[in-house]
């Protein structure tokens, strides 16, 4: 049922931001749109790459022994998948930087450049199914903390949003379109998000009997 409603809530956010970019003209320029949204995403990444570990380390060093010990063990598991994430959206970049791929390159020049060409080609046609369904799953599953603890994700996942949020603010995002709408959409997201972290965090307790107190055996 949560992830029914985690699910719900991101496509009428979608809707929403759509309609808004439709309704104001942000859409005209595409350009613009995409390079506004990978911005966005790589601000959230950055956000993410900052947060996830302290965020773990405050949950391991809050909890009392021997839950300690076992939450550091369990902590490898959500790094790991937060490092694959990385290392599926810097492929392409790194080649890139490493000098095999440029303006200039020309692919016909031999053999071994076509062979490069064709696999470069079926690696990133391989990536882009394979790194959007990454995205998707490691923000509904908010990195596989649930590893680490049941009620990691929905804090996590509400800390995460919230600084995505104020980082928005900050920088400008939508500036063009009224004050009011503005508003709406860069907070919509964290109390929509916060509200469904509360109802989980409230059905851990109300039907399993899973608390944060529980975890950290305080």
């Amino acid at each position: 049922m949560v992830k029914r409603l985690q699910v719900t809530r991101a496509v009428v956010g979608l809707v929403a931001i759509t309609w808004m970019l439709l309704s104001y003209g942000l859409a005209a320029d595409t350009d613009a749109v995409v390079d506004d949204r990978f911005a966005q995403i790589r601000t959230t990444l950055i956000v993410l790459a900052v947060t996830f570990p302290v965020a773990v380390a405050a949950f391991v060093a809050a909890a009392r022994p021997p839950h300690r010990r076992l939450f550091l063990r369990r902590a490898a598991k959500p790094a790991g998948a937060l490092l694959a994430l990385f290392v599926t959206l810097a492929g392409p970049r790194l080649v890139t930087a490493l000098g095999y791929v440029t303006e200039e390159t020309d692919w016909t020049a031999s053999a071994g450049r076509v062979v490069l060409l064709f696999a470069l080609g079926a690696f990133l046609l391989w990536l882009g199914p394979f790194g959007l369904y990454g995205i998707a799953q490691s923000l509904v599953h908010v990195f596989r903390t649930a590893d680490l603890h049941e009620t990691v994700p929905p804090l996590l996942a509400t800390l995460l949003v919230w600084e995505v949020a104020l980082v928005d603010l900050f920088r400008g995002t939508y500036e063009s379109v009224p004050t009011v709408v503005r508003l709406a959409f860069v907070l919509g997201a964290p109390l929509s998000v916060t509200a469904v972290a509360m109802w989980e965090l409230r059905r851990l307790r109300t039907r399993h009997g899973i608390t944060l107190r529980g975890a950290l055996l305080r």
